[in-house]
């Protein structure tokens, strides 16, 4: 997709058709649950299957308020910066180069400097002392930055023009939408919508910002409807922004099932529907704390589901709504309020590398694609039927 410092690491992502399969029984809307408490489980919670029921859940998320102040790190040289180079006193020397994917830069008769990761100031340092080894005074180096591409921002979704740009300069979340051209405002959408183009409006509880493959604390909501420049923080080279569809009909199925992706959502489905849907678990998955989280990602809400008991009709299914993310687990969790931040941060690096994957490759996003978490060690294979589940 996009190489990353010396050592990238490609993502291939696979495009697979849906699959549904109805007839699981669930519980009506109507039906009332017992909370969770939000604390650590007793020693016998792996064998003791819980009550299903939502709860809200308080995430110790904060904005570190060195992310609210400007980068005062130096700029330095990668793949693609484009450099103007000349020996003061000599214009017939001036040059344009391009620091190669190597990292290394090449002028008049000298061979490859290596200036990745390197200073202006730097550089030019460099060149100096390579050219003193060649001429009986020791030049004076001009050094121009005329090009960034080296260091840049994804920002993708639902803005007027998705794409990964490149920072010239500090840059917050807000300076980076605004030069996505903003988020898709309900004039534009309306257009689109009578002009037959089915794009939809940002939804702003499931926008995120992922650095590093951390999910960062920014809550979306606050920022564009509140106002609230807390958090409004400045972004570093290969942050990525996402801001999702609001009318997206999916239901997330990750974890250890058979293809981790979303799910088209239908009508009555339930936990073990969408689980169906998913080719059902794999072997190892532990069935007992099946999660359901809803609502937004800094403020979610989530179920504890007895997935077994409700294959083996000893436990009540629930119904899911579209945007609901179902996690089926390798191991019985202990603290809520880790699980869900599991949970999460595995969606947020799915939907990242779909989106990703999608802006590279100029494919389009409509329908439901196949999620494969960061790290899962999951392989894809489209069966043919539904396998029996273990």
């Amino acid at each position: 997709m996009k190489t990353v410092g010396k050592e990238g690491v490609g993502l291939i992502i696979l495009s697979i058709g849906l699959g549904l399969f109805a007839g699981c029984k669930h519980a009506s809307p109507e039906e009332r649950y017992t909370w969770l408490e939000p604390k650590a489980l007793p020693p016998t919670a792996a064998q003791t299957p819980p009550k299903p029921g939502m709860q809200a859940v308080k995430l110790e998320r904060k904005i570190d308020p060195a992310w609210l102040e400007t980068p005062s790190d130096a700029f330095t040289l990668g793949p693609g910066d484009r450099l103007e180079i000349e020996i003061i006193g000599d214009p017939t020397s001036r040059t344009m180069t391009v620091v190669g994917p190597d990292g290394k830069i090449y002028f008049s008769l000298l061979p490859g400097i290596d200036v990745w990761g390197a200073t202006l100031t730097q550089a030019k340092a460099m060149l100096e002392n390579e050219l003193a080894k060649y001429v009986r005074e020791k030049p004076q180096v001009g050094i121009v930055l005329r090009g960034i591409e080296s260091k840049r921002v994804w920002v993708l979704g639902r803005v007027q023009a998705p794409g990964v740009y490149a920072m010239t300069t500090p840059m917050t979340v807000l300076e980076a939408l605004s030069m996505a051209g903003g988020m898709m405002s309900l004039a534009n959408y309306q257009d689109q919508e009578a002009a037959g183009i089915s794009e939809d409006l940002a939804d702003l509880n499931r926008s995120f910002v992922i650095r590093q493959g951390k999910l960062l604390p920014v809550d979306f909501s606050k920022l564009l409807r509140g106002g609230d420049m807390t958090q409004n923080i400045y972004l570093r080279p290969d942050d990525f922004v996402y801001l999702p569809a609001t009318r997206a009909r999916e239901v997330y199925v990750l974890g250890a099932v058979q293809q981790p992706r979303a799910v088209v959502w239908q009508e009555g489905m339930s936990v073990a529907g969408a689980v169906a849907s998913a080719y059902g678990t794999i072997r190892g998955a532990y069935m007992h704390h099946v999660a359901v989280v809803r609502g937004s990602l800094a403020q979610p809400e989530i179920a504890i589901v007895d997935y077994k008991g409700v294959i083996r009709g000893e436990a009540t299914d629930i119904p899911v709504q579209p945007g609901d993310i179902v996690y089926v687990p390798y191991s019985p969790y202990r603290y809520i309020d880790k699980y869900i931040e599991l949970v999460i941060n595995t969606f947020v690096s799915a939907s990242a590398i779909n989106a990703g994957s999608q802006a590279v490759l100029k494919q389009p996003s409509g329908g439901a694609g196949v999620f494969i978490p960061v790290g899962s060690g999951i392989t894809v294979t489209p069966p043919v039927s539904p396998p029996p589940i273990h």
